[in-house]
């Protein structure tokens, strides 16, 4: 599967797939938006999907990104308390 968002530091993807698969509470990280799909009640399908709606999609990255962000946000609030 291609990536179309490309990273600034490119070391960090590895780190950056960790996180996906804690947030999405998978072990791996290519697995995370079908779980995401499945608690959104989102067919999501490996392969094609240009069936779904912008809003189910939406459900999918919205969901993973904003939980992303959300536990960098907690991370560094943590480390700046231990500050």
């Amino acid at each position: 599967m291609t990536r179309k968002n490309k990273i600034i530091v490119p070391e960090a993807r590895q780190a950056l797939d960790q996180l996906k698969a804690k947030v999405s509470g998978t072990d791996d990280p290519n697995q995370a938006k079908f779980e995401i799909a499945q608690e959104q009640n989102v067919p999501l399908q490996k392969g094609y999907n240009g069936k779904l709606t912008s809003e189910q999609a939406g459900k999918v990255g919205g969901n993973i990104g904003g939980n992303m962000v959300k536990e960098l946000v907690r991370m560094a609030q943590e480390n700046l308390n231990k500050n």
